[in-house]
């Protein structure tokens, strides 16, 4: 039972998430592919921590198909263009 208070009623003690399974999966699986690479490209421009999925590399390593990296190493890091000047 959660904490009472004489004038709110029931508190919840946080316990148990409020929004059902189903429905956040039916959000995330909402968005497309493309959308979702939008969403990272500009959270990337925002300078924000952005992670991509990429094919592992080391070919050897058959138990990891898939790697995570950082946007930062893939993409490097995002600087606006900006025409140079020389005086």
């Amino acid at each position: 039972m959660g904490k009472k208070k004489s004038s709110e009623g029931q508190v919840s003690n946080g316990e148990r998430r409020n929004v059902s399974s189903w429905s956040r999966k039916a959000g995330r699986n909402s968005i497309s592919g493309l959308e979702n690479l939008s969403n990272k490209v500009a959270a990337w421009k925002q300078g924000k921590k952005v992670f991509l999925t990429i094919t592992n590399p080391i070919k050897g390593e058959k138990s990891k198909p898939f790697v995570r990296k950082e946007a930062k190493e893939i993409w490097g890091k995002y600087s606006p263009y900006s025409m140079k000047q020389t005086h």
